[in-house]
């Protein structure tokens, strides 16, 4: 059991079951423990690898789908360029690059990123030396805002819950002896979740995100009074239904239980509960990543990257177009929505 671990079942043989959502929240940002508190968590040495890390053409073609937005809404003098999550900062390095081109652009733009953990934050100075951290959405500074989430609300603690006739039993962390075990709450009608009881049935396993209606109000607010757009990229599907949750340690699944803050937490995104939270604006309809990144002319580009490659450098970039693309692979499981202002049009790529 990890040092993390340890402290956590104290606090539960003292205070009782906590949810999953104060687990992942631990095993996560815990300041001293927590996974993204102590590493980088990216690449072939690390536990998992983004889109990003792939292949330049995604952030490349990402960025330039934003300058296009910058555009459509009539070029403003001052925008914030966010990215929510943002790794090593390769996506904003790919996206800048691409789009130094576009008349104006640059000019206008400050680059800021949402970031907690230290470790990547050093990585992010050394991509985006120009760039400004703020550990919270609404310490953004004002004006236009585009921004870009790409696999972050996949991170975002969860709750789970078991419906039970009208009710829901919540899945808790305890203890059996000295192990950390799941167990149910008792059964409780659940306001935040009278609007399920019409698509699920008993024994069924729902998933909410207790943070994610903040962060998307606070978005859709800010976006619908001063404009801009956000793309956010992520694997999840239109409604929760199911257990999603998962522990990935090198590359592979292991127990969520098995080593508190040795091992990246995740659980598909909501995009449903997504949608119900931009009331102040309006949301593309929701897309899967392989016909977004076609719509905005992913295989012409990589077609011109591949006429001066050879040998194996050809090979690892026709299998990341594949990889980002494929149905089989990324370009199924991971979707794409944007949130826009109501007089606006969605981001290329993307339908109203």
């Amino acid at each position: 059991m990890t040092a993390l671990g340890a402290l956590m079942k104290a606090r539960i043989a003292q205070t009782g079951p906590i949810t999953i959502a104060d687990y992942m929240g631990e095993c996560l940002m815990h300041p001293k423990h927590g996974y993204y508190a102590t590493r980088d968590p990216l690449g072939a040495a690390g536990d998992f690898i983004t889109a990003p890390e792939i292949s330049q053409m995604f952030g490349e073609l990402i960025g330039l789908a934003l300058a296009q937005c910058w555009q459509d809404q009539g070029a403003p003098e001052r925008i914030i360029l966010a990215e929510l999550g943002p790794g090593r900062g390769t996506l904003m390095a790919d996206a800048l690059r691409a789009t130094r081109a576009v008349p104006g652009f640059h000019e206008s733009l400050a680059v800021h990123f949402l970031e907690t953990s230290p470790v990547l934050r050093k990585a992010q100075a050394q991509a985006v030396p120009d760039a400004a951290w703020h550990d919270r959405i609404d310490t953004l500074p004002p004006g236009p805002l585009f921004l870009i989430a790409n696999e972050f609300f996949d991170a975002l603690p969860i709750r789970q819950f078991i419906r039970d006739g009208d009710a829901w039993r919540e899945r808790m962390v305890g203890l059996d002896g000295d192990a950390l075990q799941i167990g149910l709450s008792t059964p409780a009608p659940l306001t935040i979740l009278e609007h399920r009881l019409a698509d699920t049935e008993d024994g069924d396993l729902v998933e909410l995100c207790p943070t994610l209606p903040s962060v998307i109000s606070t978005l859709s607010g800010r976006i619908e009074a001063e404009g801009g757009a956000a793309i956010i990229i992520d694997y999840g599907d239109w409604q929760s239904l199911g257990d999603t949750w998962q522990a990935l340690s090198g590359h592979d699944k292991t127990d969520p239980l098995a080593a508190p803050g040795q091992a990246d937490l995740t659980a598909h995104v909501d995009f449903a509960e997504i949608a119900r939270h931009t009331s102040a604006t309006k949301h593309s309809r929701l897309t899967t990543q392989g016909v977004f990144l076609e719509r905005l002319g992913i295989t012409p580009r990589a077609q011109a990257l591949a006429r001066s490659l050879t040998g194996d450098a050809l090979q690892t970039h026709i299998q990341a177009h594949r990889r980002l693309t494929h149905p089989a692979e990324m370009g199924e499981l991971f979707k794409v929505m944007s949130i826009y202002p109501a007089t606006a049009m969605p981001p290329p790529g993307l339908e109203p």
